[in-house]
């Protein structure tokens, strides 16, 4: 098993996902629900991204090649979201891809369940999660990253269902500093990782600059 895969995808879907962030915004919206309104949510978002992670691994090869989408130029794409997204965390903002606009966030508590949108489709899993999911899916053409790649992904899917099922005692104990800290560390990691997709697309883009 590529161990290095498996720790990759972690925590690059740790940094872009960043369930830390998640906590408050889950705590707001669901503070007027009941228990039983609270747990309903939380299992709807949880199903909505890990069946949204999973069709992304499996099927996102075939949805590039149905839009005639090179793995390459799909990657760049997605790199360069991802940088976007860890240049906002850098500055302690939360990028709009993923966390609304200022007139989408104003429709979010009137949604019907907030499981599956806002907090599923796109807080949780927005246009990054789902490059990354896919360009990492591209790496796998060998069995032993195949199987890397999956214990990342099942591995942090079964994480962030943790870390949302734990967030009331959470949000207990995160403050806003150590928010903005773990945004700003997430950010780093998170520009490291954009910057290795962008290498990565640019050099199968144009082998010649490798020689």
């Amino acid at each position: 098993m590529d161990f290095t895969l498996t720790a990759k995808l972690f925590a690059a879907l740790f940094a872009i996902m960043s369930p830390l962030s998640i906590v408050p915004i889950f705590l707001a919206l669901t503070a007027d629900l009941s228990p039983a309104g609270r747990r309903s949510t939380l299992i709807a978002m949880v199903a909505t991204v890990t069946i949204g992670g999973l069709v992304c691994a499996l099927a996102g090869h075939a949805l590039l090649g149905l839009f005639g989408i090179d793995v390459a130029h799909f990657r760049l794409a997605g790199g360069l979201i991802v940088l976007m997204i860890a240049l906002s965390m850098l500055s302690g903002d939360d990028h709009a891809s993923h966390k609304g606009s200022d007139a989408e966030k104003e429709q979010f508590k009137s949604t019907s369940n907030p499981g599956v949108y806002p907090l599923g489709l796109p807080i949780a899993l927005g246009p990054g999660t789902m490059a990354t999911i896919i360009v990492y899916a591209q790496e796998t053409q060998e069995p032993s990253k195949l199987v890397g790649f999956y214990a990342g992904l099942v591995g942090y899917l079964v994480f962030f269902a943790a870390a949302m099922a734990l967030a009331p005692l959470l949000g207990s104990r995160l403050s806003p500093t150590a928010l903005s800290i773990s945004k700003r560390l997430m950010g780093i990691i998170l520009a490291a990782i954009a910057m290795e997709m962008v290498g990565g697309a640019l050099g199968a883009m144009f082998p010649g600059w490798l020689r």
